[in-house]
């Protein structure tokens, strides 16, 4: 079993309220690669999302993850199992799913063994789907500040695994038959206060401050507003949501 970095623990009840969610385009097209629909399986679920959404395509999810804090913000719903499990080592059956999915979690899998993982559960000609997004974009006034946090304030703070979030999965093993996929992505209204909740959930900054004892949202905050203007003015934000999605032939 690898070891599990909580980076994410600390911020849950954040990360349930701000991290934005994913298109239900997205979940149709998946689901219509699946030639049949009994179980899914979302992996690293984090509070839910995508197990969620899944339920509208699905009449059984298992959604797996190894926080218990992040569990604690899944909202309970009777089409969804969740499991404390890490997404290398489940209870799953063998050939059990039609369907798995990966919501902003694969960079910090061990992917080989996941993968032996994915290749046991799912059932022939099942999927496998991995996304993440990109950094959101709202004005170039914004974007410059968010831009200057993430690269200069916060950067160095970043886990290492975020590099493969930058090239949009492209540098991650992806040892299934490949599908293109179209193009999807993310767009929430936001006020000031939702964009400031959002960057508190990153990791980087959990790293920041239990190395200085400070916040680093205090460097760019002043700025932010600014930028922002009317703080209850919601401005759209889209962040790009790269897929890559693959049959597993069995």
């Amino acid at each position: 079993m690898s070891r599990f970095a909580d980076h994410f623990s600390p911020q849950a009840p954040d990360y349930a309220r701000y991290r934005p969610t994913y298109p239900d385009a997205l979940f149709a097209w998946l689901t219509s690669l699946c030639p049949t629909h009994t179980c899914a399986w979302d992996c690293g679920t984090g509070n839910g999302q995508a197990a969620r959404a899944l339920t509208a395509y699905f009449p059984r999810i298992i959604a797996t993850e190894p926080s218990a804090a992040q569990l604690a913000q899944a909202t309970p719903h009777p089409q969804i199992e969740y499991r404390q499990e890490p997404a290398e080592a489940t209870s799953l059956d063998d050939h059990s799913v039609e369907l798995v999915t990966v919501a902003q979690a694969l960079h910090w899998f061990d992917h080989e063994k996941f993968y032996r993982e994915v290749r046991r559960v799912l059932k022939p000609r099942g999927v496998v789907a991995a996304w993440t997004y990109t950094m959101g974009r709202v004005n170039p006034a914004v974007d410059a500040v968010v831009d200057h946090y993430y690269q200069e304030v916060v950067g160095p703070y970043w886990p290492p695994e975020r590099r493969l979030v930058e090239t949009a999965y492209q540098t991650i093993p992806f040892p299934f038959e490949e599908i293109e996929a179209p193009p999807f992505e993310i767009e929430r209204q936001l006020a000031l206060a939702d964009l400031v909740g959002y960057l508190r959930t990153w990791s980087a900054r959990k790293r920041f401050l239990e190395q200085n004892g400070t916040d680093p949202l205090d460097v760019v905050l002043a700025d932010l507003e600014a930028a922002w203007g009317d703080p209850v003015q919601e401005r759209e934000m889209r962040w790009v949501l790269p897929v890559r999605a693959g049959y597993y032939r069995g």
